[in-house]
């Protein structure tokens, strides 16, 4: 597939019957990579309608790049905020320990969405490029699509993932997590991180003016996997009490919240057997730390086309897995090293602070710099 996105490298896409299943992120960028190609593309989706209610995402420079060659550059820009920087707080004192300059990086914007504005641009351009979509269908190892290649972008609970692996054994990480957005007309374009010991939140706005947080505790008590589990707002207000109230007066204004129990799953041993592959969550989940379940899955979604387009199916597969795999087990343990330093306490979160005031000062482009790997990658180019 050419960066454009409109046509194909290798031509072997062209005509192929490609069923996706899952109608997220992931499922759809793969379902729009393959109709982009020439495809004749199905998407089957467990859920009634596609839709996707209270959540931000942060689409980062290498998410970006996928979106920009499937042809939504114009459209992700009109329904998003383009982020300026990056600031690291001390949630116990309030204050700003530093700030990190994103307008000065080449490349795309980074931007903050409502997930269900990123979703209905996928949406209407799959179905602009002639993707059959398909809710209410839920796919199962015994009713599975005809197709030449089944993908499989269903998330932490796939269906095909185990088909692929055999069933895994999550553990939980002793951390919970809650969403929620609320209204907020006058924050600043600005991710900030707010850390304390032994939990964290990061707040970001969203178009709309609405302001976006997920906030993170470590806890014994566990909670299901899923954002789908609703929480007494309470419960979230008295789990970070005590802080500054630049953060839980930001907490205080929460009508609507949703609980999650951060599980760590393996990434996947295969991601592929015979006609089927998976991607994103259902080959590789992440932990919300480094902002990046997305960003990776649009990844996936266009190398995976990519190959199939100059490839036989039995040859692409196991090219697709190669290229992927090592990537992401990077950006998973980034994301988990993140958990351990947004909690420290004590002497250690004094020294760390101290080190990102100094970083901040003396070398601010250092700090983006060391994840140069992460965002100025460019998969759109072969």
């Amino acid at each position: 597939m050419a960066e454009s996105g409109k046509t194909s490298r290798g031509g072997l896409n062209r005509g192929r019957r490609v069923a996706v299943v899952g109608g997220g992120l992931g499922g759809l960028a793969a379902a729009l990579a393959f109709a982009r190609g020439g495809a004749t593309v199905e998407v089957f989706e467990r859920a009634p309608a596609i839709t996707e209610v209270g959540a931000g995402i942060q689409v980062s420079p290498n998410g970006a790049r996928v979106l920009a060659a499937l042809g939504l550059e114009d459209a992700a820009a009109a329904r998003s905020i383009a982020a300026e920087a990056v600031e690291p707080m001390d949630a116990v004192a309030g204050r700003r320990l530093t700030r990190f300059d994103l307008t000065q990086r080449p490349g795309p914007d980074y931007r903050f969405f409502h997930r269900a504005d990123l979703i209905d641009i996928l949406l209407t351009a799959c179905r602009d490029a002639g993707v059959a979509v398909h809710t209410g269908a839920e796919v199962t190892p015994g009713t599975m699509p005809e197709a030449d290649l089944v993908v499989g972008g269903d998330g932490i609970r796939s269906v095909l993932r185990p088909m692929l692996n055999g069933e895994d054994a999550p553990f939980f990480t002793g951390q919970v997590a809650w969403r929620a957005v609320i209204d907020h007309p006058d924050a600043a374009p600005v991710a900030r991180v707010w850390m304390a010991p032994k939990q964290h939140a990061v707040t970001y706005p969203l178009p709309g003016g609405r302001l976006n947080i997920v906030a993170v505790q470590e806890r014994q008590q566990w909670a299901k996997e899923g954002w789908n589990i609703h929480d007494d707002p309470g419960n979230l207000r008295h789990a970070f009490r005590g802080l500054s109230g630049r953060l839980t007066g930001l907490l205080d204004k929460v009508e609507a919240v949703g609980l999650w129990g951060l599980f760590r799953h393996p990434v996947a041993g295969h991601w592929h057997k015979d006609n089927i592959a998976i991607l994103g969550d259902a080959a590789h989940p992440t932990l919300p730390f480094l902002a990046q379940g997305a960003n990776l899955a649009f990844e996936d979604a266009w190398v995976l086309a990519a190959c199939c387009d100059g490839a036989e199916i039995a040859e692409a597969l196991p090219r697709y897995q190669q290229m992927r795999r090592d990537r992401v087990q990077r950006a998973i343990s980034t994301a988990n090293g993140n958990a351990v330093k947004y909690h420290l306490g004590g002497l250690p979160r004094r020294v760390a602070h101290m080190g990102l005031r100094g970083i901040g000062a003396l070398a601010p482009g250092a700090y983006l710099d060391r994840l140069n790997w992460l965002y100025d990658h460019d998969v759109t180019q072969g």
